[in-house]
C-alpha cells in the first residue's frame, strides 16, 4: 500500500471496489482477484481493495463492526490495541482529567479513536506517511476528524506542553522488515525518550509488550498486564499522577457467562504465596496474573498454596469461582513416569487429553504421541514440579 493506492481507495470507484471485495474476503485469493477484475476494476485497485477486505475481515475480532470501514496494514493491525482495551483505557484517562492527549506513534489510530470517542481531543503523531494517512482516514470514517488529527513526523519533536496527557505506543517492529523488536531499548521512539515523558507530562501512559522485564519498569509507575479471553495481549505503564497501585492484572471476558466483563486484580507484585502440598483443586492462573506477579494475591483470595515456590500453579481444598484462574479437580498425583502414566490412562480408557505444563521440559506434542491413547474418555494432564520433583497430575475441569 502506498499513498496513491490509499487515495484511489477513497474515491467513489475505490469505495465500490472495497464493497465488492468485502463479499469475496475469506475465499480463494486468486478466484477473488479474477472475479473483481471481471467487473471492470483495474488490477492495481482490485489488489489493494482485496488486501483491505482481507485485513478488515481479520480485524473484526479486534475492532468489531467498525473494522468494516477502517484502512489497515498487516503490521499495524497486529500491533493495534483491541477496542475493548482501548475504550477502557480512554475512560480511565478521561476520569483522571485528561482533556487533550498526544498519541505519540499513533499507528492506525486505535487508541486515539477510543480517546476521541471518550471526548478527549487527540493529536496523533506517526512517522510512517502511509500509516499516518490511514489513521486520518480512519478518524474521518468514524466521524471523529474534529477530535483526532494526525501529523506525519518525529514523535520526539512534538511539543508536549500543548497537552495534559500523553499516550505512547512505541514501534516494536523494524521498519521495512516487520520483524519484532524484543529489546525495549531498540523501540522507536527510543526507550529513554519514552520513559522520560513522565517527567515532562504528569499523566503519561506507555503501551509495551507483555514480555517487558520488570527491571525496566520506571520507579513509581503502575505496571498493568492485560488479558482478553485468556490471551495475554499487552502491558501498559501508568506514570505520574495516573499510577494508582504498583501492579495490576486486567482481564476482559467476552461472551455469555457470570465471568463476562472487566476484572482487575491489584497488589504489590512483591508478595510471596505460601507453599504446601498438592490438594484436591488446582488453579491455573491467567497469564496476566502471572506476568504481573500477583499469584500471591490470588492465592490469598482462594485460600490456596503453591506446590513449588517457582511454579505458578495453586492448590486448594475447595473450588472457588474466579475470573483470574481456571480450576481443575485433581484425581491423581504421580511422580512422572511415562510407562505408569500410559498404563493408568489405558486402564481408564482415556483417549483424549489436554496437556498443560509449567516447569517441565517435556513437549506436549511428543508426550501425546508417546502415550498412544485409545478410548472415549477425556482428561487433563498437568506437567509440573512439586517440591522440586517432576510430577504429573491427572485432572478434570471444574465447571
Amino acid at each position: 500500500m502506498d499513498l496513491d493506492q490509499l487515495a484511489a481507495l477513497r474515491t467513489p470507484e475505490g469505495s465500490a471496489a472495497l464493497a465488492a471485495a468485502a463479499g469475496l474476503a475469506g475465499g480463494d485469493p486468486l478466484a477473488a482477484a479474477s472475479a473483481l477484475r471481471a467487473t471492470g476494476v483495474p488490477p492495481a485497485l482490485a489488489s489493494a481493495a482485496l488486501t483491505q477486505a482481507e485485513l478488515r475481515h481479520r480485524a473484526v475480532g479486534k475492532f468489531g463492526p467498525a473494522a468494516a470501514g477502517m484502512f489497515l496494514t498487516r503490521a499495524g493491525l497486529e500491533q493495534a490495541t483491541r477496542r475493548v482495551v482501548a475504550d477502557s483505557r480512554a475512560a480511565r484517562l478521561r476520569a483522571a482529567g485528561v482533556r487533550t492527549l498526544a498519541d505519540l506513534g499513533c499507528g492506525l489510530g486505535a487508541d486515539a479513536l477510543a480517546a476521541a470517542r471518550a471526548g478527549i481531543r487527540v493529536y496523533g503523531v506517526e512517522a510512517d506517511p502511509v500509516t499516518a494517512a490511514m489513521a486520518a482516514a480512519n478518524a474521518a470514517a468514524a466521524g471523529l476528524a474534529e477530535l483526532f488529527t494526525v501529523e506525519c513526523g518525529d514523535a520526539t519533536a512534538f511539543d508536549v506542553s500543548r497537552v495534559d496527557g500523553v499516550f505512547c505506543d512505541p514501534a516494536r517492529r523494524r521498519a521495512g522488515t516487520g520483524r519484532r523488536i524484543f529489546d525495549p531499548r531498540a523501540y522507536s521512539p527510543p526507550w529513554d525518550f519514552v520513559t522520560g515523558l513522565a517527567e515532562r507530562v504528569p499523566r503519561t501512559v506507555v503501551k509495551v509488550a507483555p514480555g517487558l522485564d520488570h527491571a525496566l519498569i520506571p520507579a513509581g509507575a503502575e505496571a498493568e498486564w492485560v488479558g482478553v479471553d485468556g490471551d495475554l495481549v499487552e502491558a501498559a505503564l501508568w506514570c505520574g499522577e495516573l499510577a494508582e497501585v504498583p501492579r495490576r492484572a486486567t482481564l476482559y471476558r467476552q461472551g455469555p457467562g457470570d465471568e463476562a466483563g472487566h476484572h482487575e486484580l491489584t497488589g504489590s507484585g512483591a508478595a510471596e504465596a505460601p507453599v504446601g502440598p498438592t490438594r484436591r483443586y488446582l488453579y491455573d492462573p491467567d497469564a496476566a496474573v502471572v506476568r504481573a506477579h500477583l499469584v500471591a494475591e490470588l492465592a490469598g483470595e482462594l485460600g490456596a498454596t503453591l506446590g513449588d515456590p517457582s511454579i505458578a500453579y495453586l492448590y486448594a481444598d475447595q473450588p472457588t469461582r474466579t475470573p483470574y484462574a481456571r480450576c481443575l479437580e485433581v484425581t491423581d498425583v504421580l511422580p512422572f513416569s511415562l510407562k505408569r502414566l500410559r498404563a493408568l490412562l489405558r486402564d481408564r480408557r482415556v483417549g483424549r487429553v489436554e496437556i498443560l505444563k509449567r516447569g517441565s521440559a517435556l513437549t506436549p506434542e511428543q508426550l501425546r504421541r508417546d502415550l498412544r491413547l485409545t478410548g472415549d474418555a477425556a482428561a487433563s494432564l498437568v506437567l509440573t514440579r512439586v517440591a522440586g520433583a517432576p510430577t504429573v497430575l491427572i485432572c478434570q475441569p471444574v465447571d
